[in-house]
């Protein structure tokens, strides 16, 4: 039976791939969602672990685009262009919620966090670097499956992998760095909500009663929320603001000399827009209506997270990790178990020891494995089980998406020479 002419024209085959176009992959990522959705929904061990619901539908789909692969030779590749677009609107309504005063609060915080993970990124890179050593690869290689990868993530492993190959002279370091990125950003995902629901047995931490639930909800699940058409409205317009500012604020930072992803920008120009609509607007005045566009800036946020979430790892090939499966194997399993025992022992103490702490190290696989986006949504998935954490939504995107970006593009040219 042919296919629909309307899908023939967005999926394209040759004799051993095939593409399928932007249009169509954003509308199978709203399927795996709902896909993602229904599997947490029914199985208890995935809400027990709090395994965000993009992963279930993402590696769902990364499983059968593998198996087709090693079953009949068909490669599958998805066109992912929606899903920049998407981190860049969810980053605008992180910064349009963010109070900039609960920063001030928390200031000693985040530069705390800033200090731990500066910190761990050495470690990583000197993990790293000694098991390329002992596989008998040039040690600088190792740097690949350190804080390039892991806590830089796709933009800084493709950033960096001309310095690796053409400069050091290291062959395949963008398939080394790429893979495992791909292993990071899955077990990122996977360890953040049994780190916070160990830690809530074993410490007797509770959320305070007084936080307002701003992002991490999960609207769709809440059928007391109403969103009003003009509120939502007005959402999407301070985001289209935050995201035109962004562009700028962007631009001045690159002309500085500074490579810093594109969301870093929107998630400052929704923190100064925001601080902004408080300063002149406080009571709401005018174009400024924040708690009544609220609702649906976190309604957007989360669908935006959601979907970019699983688009990423839908399009993850894991036969890339053929080549070297022996080295990746090991030294992904030691960095793994590097960051589960830090976090533990050290991040939750230094953190405070309280349920904000608790989130925060929910995260923190997020930022030294995965992604800012999987770092928030490790966070998303523990909050809306246990109850809000206002200032880890604020501190870790902001040491994700700036001071880690900073510190790593200096720690990586020093020791890769």
């Amino acid at each position: 039976m042919p296919l629909p002419a309307i899908v023939q024209e967005h999926v394209l085959r040759g004799n051993d791939a095939m593409t399928v176009d932007a249009f169509v992959s954003f509308t199978l990522a709203i399927l795996l969602l709902f896909v993602g959705k229904g599997l947490s929904a029914r199985i208890g061990v995935l809400r027990r672990y709090g395994i965000p619901e993009p992963v279930v539908g993402g590696v769902l789909c990364a499983a059968v685009v593998c198996a087709l692969y090693y079953g009949i030779g068909l490669r599958v590749d998805f066109g992912l262009g929606a899903r920049d677009l998407l981190l860049l609107y969810f980053f605008a309504a992180l910064g349009l919620n963010s109070n900039v005063r609960a920063l001030a609060s928390g200031g000693r915080l985040l530069v705390l966090l800033a200090v731990l993970a500066s910190l761990f990124m050495l470690l990583q890179n000197g993990l790293g670097m000694a098991m390329a050593g002992l596989f008998g690869m040039d040690p600088r290689a190792g740097l690949m499956v350190g804080s390039v990868s892991l806590t830089g993530g796709v933009g800084t492993t493709l950033a960096w992998t001309p310095h690796f190959t053409e400069t050091l002279g290291i062959a395949g370091a963008s398939e080394l760095g790429l893979a495992a990125n791909m292993i990071g950003l899955v077990a990122a995902c996977v360890i953040g909500g049994p780190i916070a629901g160990w830690l809530i047995r074993r410490h007797p931490v509770m959320p305070s009663a007084s936080a307002e639930l701003e992002v991490g909800t999960l609207y769709g699940d809440d059928s007391r929320q109403t969103l009003d058409y003009h509120a939502l409205l007005l959402a999407l317009f301070w985001l289209n603001l935050a995201l035109m500012l962004g562009q700028g604020i962007g631009s001045l930072i690159a002309r500085a000399g500074v490579n810093l992803p594109d969301f870093v920008g929107c998630l400052l120009a929704g923190i100064v827009l925001r601080a902004l609509g408080d300063l002149f607007a406080p009571n709401g005045k005018r174009m400024w209506q924040y708690r009544q566009m609220q609702p649906g800036l976190a309604l957007i946020s989360d669908i935006c997270l959601g979907l970019f979430l699983t688009m990423a790892l839908m399009g993850l090939q894991f036969w890339v990790l053929q080549p070297m499966l022996a080295f990746i194997t090991v030294t992904m399993a030691l960095q793994i178990t590097m960051v589960v025992v830090f976090t533990v022992f050290v991040v939750f103490r230094a953190m405070g020891r309280d349920y904000e702490a608790v989130v925060m190290c929910s995260a923190f696989g997020g930022i030294t494995l995965g992604s800012t986006a999987t770092a928030v949504a490790n966070m998303s998935a523990v909050t809306r089980e246990y109850g809000a954490a206002p200032r880890a939504f604020l501190i870790v995107p902001l040491v994700c998406g700036f001071f880690i970006d900073l510190v790593n593009a200096l720690v990586i040219g020093l020791m890769a020479g």
